[in-house]
């Protein structure tokens, strides 16, 4: 069985990608600059681009499962493509937004787009929607190893960060077993704790105390707007929101963030259920990325 993995670079796909191998499985993995991979010499590596459906053409030959990353311009035709080639089943890297309380949230929208496409594709599928991504808090490494406060947006809310090994081990447990087709996992993390709480976790695991800055309102608005303006720009560009958008997108963040003060966030069973271990906690995650922080 061969299993084609797109996105083997990335903070889940390439945990996949090992995952697999390890287990023995043929893996195929696609990139745009195949070249750069810096993978497994198990894998067969070949030139594909999601929004380039006719570039997948060749690379899905002989696949039965595929594990997708979320890329909604040219899902139609990757799909189809797919679906020509006799692929069987598809597990989607989604997001728990998908399924949350704001369904015209732009992330919501973008992937229920690809979700919709794969349903439509007579494939059958697994839907792995995780929530807030522990890595997340890389963001946080450049004051870290600098010795600056780490500058928090509203430092006492809480998340539930999932650990991104979690999410690829759930995604190959969809592709390599039976009995995951048509489900739509919403994956937490191991515990519920502020931000701030996690700078002390990853000050734990690095051995030095470090210090916070919490900062809300309007300081807040505008370090946001610094921080994902470019993105949001590309992203009208791209057609996934509008030119009036990002206005609204960063209040949606900032309304996140004031909900979020309101006690622990929701922690979720699916990971234990599906793996037979409890999702893994912040505190482990920290000591996993500790070289992310002292390097």
């Amino acid at each position: 069985m061969t299993i084609l993995v797109t996105g083997a670079t990335g903070n889940v796909g390439r945990h996949v990608v090992d995952l697999l191998v390890r287990a023995g499985a043929d893996v195929r993995a696609t990139s745009r600059n195949p070249e750069s991979l810096d993978l497994p010499a198990e894998v067969d590596v070949r030139r594909a681009d999601l929004t380039d459906p006719k570039t997948f053409e060749q690379a899905l030959q002989g696949v039965e499962k595929i594990f997708l990353y979320n890329q909604p311009a040219g899902i139609d035709g990757v799909m189809a493509a797919a679906k020509a080639a006799g692929v069987e089943h598809a597990v989607l890297l989604s997001s728990l937004a998908a399924a949350g309380r704001d369904p015209d949230h732009w992330i919501a929208r973008w992937h229920r787009a690809v979700e919709e496409s794969i349903e439509r594709s007579g494939l059958s599928w697994t839907f792995v929607r995780p929530g807030p991504f522990a890595v997340n808090s890389l963001l946080w490494a450049p004051s870290i190893r600098e010795g600056r406060p780490v500058r928090l947006h509203y430092a006492h809310s809480y998340l539930s960060s999932i650990h991104e090994r979690d999410i690829a081990e759930v995604s190959t447990c969809a592709l390599l077993q039976d009995g995951h087709a048509g489900a739509r996992y919403h994956l937490t993390g191991g515990d519920s704790i502020t931000q701030a709480e996690q700078v002390a976790l990853i000050g734990k695991a690095i051995g030095r105390e470090l210090a916070f800055e919490d900062v809300t309102g309007d300081d807040a608005r505008a370090e946001l707007r610094a921080r994902f303006g470019p993105r949001l720009q590309e992203l009208i560009q791209e057609g996934v929101i509008g030119p009036t958008d990002p206005p609204g997108i960063i209040e949606t963040r900032i309304r996140y963030y004031l909900e979020a003060l309101d006690g622990p966030a929701e922690v979720d069973g699916t990971v234990e259920k599906i793996l037979g271990k409890p999702a893994r906690t912040f505190a482990e995650w920290a000591v996993d990325h500790r070289a992310d922080f002292t390097n």
